[in-house]
């Protein structure tokens, strides 16, 4: 049954191992000269405040010099590499459960060899349990493997970010939504549900074109839920209250509005969103929002605050409105996620993911033992 596993699809892992080889010939290129920028950076070694200047100065090196014609200044072939290296780690599970998952079963449905492929020595279950296993593992495998290929290119970049380094594309931090899921960990559960994922819609859809479209829609759906609404309370944040100054806040927008009933008097509204929490760099702000002396949320603009508001231009917002709210008692509630979490979240994450697995597999195996007999 193993050999007969290979035979089937020994295309697709060719196909793997190709690309997997490919995706290293081309990071190694550049990896080199990228390790000579950074050790003629002098990040190694540095103390103290220092660290995060050279740093920047370091990623500003990487995305300075001939940019590539028709893209936006500062794409150079380090940029380039890099998102795009993200994005073939972001789709790989994608493609492993849409070109192995969705024919896995669909394709014996579809052409009938179910008939001949189930009613030989090897029961369905077995079958089942054969394909799923080695696929599943070596699906996972050529994941985490595209991960840990990237991370040893990118670790200039990722030690540059973690020492404070800023004022670059490249600066995403470890809890970043490109960043996170492709790192760690968690590539080993999206391969798996990814894979899994297209198992089943083949089962239930019957037709392998079909599978692959449902499995192409509905992974790209978690890939857009996951960071917005799940992840973010996997583990219960952080809060803190800290001043505008402290969590460097800016005023998202300042809204005057006519009242009519009250004789056209004029409100004004306002947002603050931080971006720093005191003592923790480089922790994952997951919200924020205005609060007054007594800890408790307000948005209206303090009266005497009117006049700073209405001067106050561009997106780092006005000095002398941050003072005037700091004067009138308002600070900046935060909940966020240390970097203490990283961990514990790529481990929540990945366990939930490969718990959806497991359920997949699972219903598959209840479906084609009590359904199909």
């Amino acid at each position: 049954m193993t050999w007969l596993t290979w035979r089937q699809f020994r295309i697709q892992a060719i196909t793997a191992v190709a690309a997997l080889a490919a995706f290293a010939i081309l990071l190694a290129v550049s990896e080199s000269r990228m390790s000579s920028l950074y050790a003629a950076s002098g990040i190694v070694g540095c103390h103290g405040g220092t660290c995060a200047g050279l740093a920047s100065q370091f990623l500003e090196r990487l995305t300075s010099g001939q940019g590539v014609p028709l893209l936006p200044d500062g794409t150079n072939e380090y940029v380039i590499l890099y998102f795009l290296s993200i994005l073939v780690i972001l789709i790989a599970p994608a493609i492993i459960g849409i070109f192995w998952g969705a024919p896995l079963i669909a394709r014996e449905l579809e052409t009938g060899t179910s008939r001949l492929a189930w009613n030989q020595s090897v029961t369905r279950t077995r079958w089942l349990t054969v394909k799923l296993a080695l696929l599943g593992v070596a699906a996972m495998a050529v994941t985490e493997a595209f991960s840990l290929l990237q991370a040893w290119w990118a670790a200039p970049i990722g030690q540059a970010v973690g020492l404070g380094g800023s004022a670059s594309i490249l600066t995403e931090g470890r809890f970043g939504p490109f960043v996170f899921p492709t790192h760690g960990i968690t590539p080993l559960g999206y391969a798996a549900f990814g894979f899994a994922l297209g198992v089943t819609a083949g089962l239930l859809v019957r037709r392998a074109i079909p599978a692959m479209a449902v499995t192409l829609a509905i992974f790209a759906a978690v890939q857009i839920i996951t960071p917005l609404w799940i992840r973010p309370n996997l583990i219960p944040p952080s809060q803190t209250i800290a001043t505008i100054e402290g969590a460097q806040a800016n005023v998202d927008s300042v809204q005057f509005v006519v009242d009519r009933v009250a004789g056209d008097a004029v409100h004004a509204t306002f947002s603050l969103a931080a971006t720093a929490v005191p003592g923790h760099p480089g922790a994952w702000i997951t919200s924020s929002g205005a609060v007054n002396a007594a800890g408790q949320p307000v948005s209206a603009l303090p009266a005497a605050c009117e006049s700073a508001a209405r001067s106050a231009s561009g997106p780092d917002g006005s000095p002398a409105l941050n003072n005037c709210l700091t004067s009138h008692g308002i600070r900046v509630a935060v909940s966020y996620q240390p970097v203490s979490h990283y961990w514990p979240l790529q481990l929540a994450e990945t366990g939930m993911f490969l718990v959806l697995a497991l359920a997949l597999a699972g219903y598959c195996f209840w479906r084609l033992d009590r359904r199909l007999s």
